[in-house]
């Protein structure tokens, strides 16, 4: 059995493209920028906000004073607006409470800016502990990087043989990778099982009932 288990958040926990589509769209258009429609927006997320703001800039406009301008436009937006169209994904709540009656710790990895992380993950899932939560960080390496998940493991004492980490795009297989720790995709997020078949991951699953049945192997 794992002792404990790490999911990512957008496209994982939760589906938050709407929230973030409107939010990037009305920094974009406050600065004169053309939009982008939603589904776009799929392949421009889960590297944290900076590149999801240079992504969806305009050729010749990708420089990091606009990115900055977009984030100033964002932020704000975002953090008002940032539950308006989210939603946990089928059976996540569930998964998360079934986890937790098993004594079975669970934390939060994220490249979403920490604030916004912590807000969401209070408002959707306020009947569960987790052991630690984390999104970007001033001055911390992003996902891929490992940094976020060797926090986690010195938070809870647990050793990398002992994890999980789910998640929903090759960010996240890489992080599991780079952490050294169990990597599980999930197919009900942002990106193709392809990407996640890519990077080998030990599991691939369809439902989040599926999570269960590996967390207690």
């Amino acid at each position: 059995m794992k002792k404990l288990i790490i999911f990512d958040l957008d496209g994982t926990l939760l589906n938050t493209i709407a929230d973030l589509a409107q939010s990037t769209n009305h920094a974009l258009s406050a600065l004169g920028y053309p939009t982008h429609d939603e589904a776009s927006y799929k392949f421009m997320v889960g590297n944290g906000i900076n590149k999801l703001f240079e992504r969806a800039l305009p050729e010749g406009e990708k420089t990091e004073e606009n990115v900055l301008r977009v984030r100033a436009q964002f932020i704000p937006y975002y953090d008002c607006h940032n539950a308006d169209r989210s939603r946990p994904y089928p059976g996540i709540a569930e998964l998360l409470e079934q986890l937790q009656s098993q004594h079975i710790l669970l934390a939060v990895a994220s490249n979403k800016y920490h604030a916004a992380t912590t807000k969401l993950i209070a408002h959707y899932f306020p009947q569960i502990r987790f052991a630690a939560v984390y999104g970007q960080r001033e001055g911390i390496a992003t996902k891929p990087d490992p940094t976020v998940v060797a926090d986690i493991l010195r938070d809870t004492g647990v050793q990398p043989e002992d994890v999980l980490y789910v998640g929903d795009s090759a960010v996240d297989m890489q992080t599991a990778l780079n952490a050294g720790v169990t990597a599980c995709g999930v197919t009900w997020g942002f990106r193709p099982r392809t990407e996640l078949e890519a990077l080998n991951p030990a599991y691939i699953v369809d439902h989040a009932s599926d999570i269960l049945k590996i967390a207690n192997k």
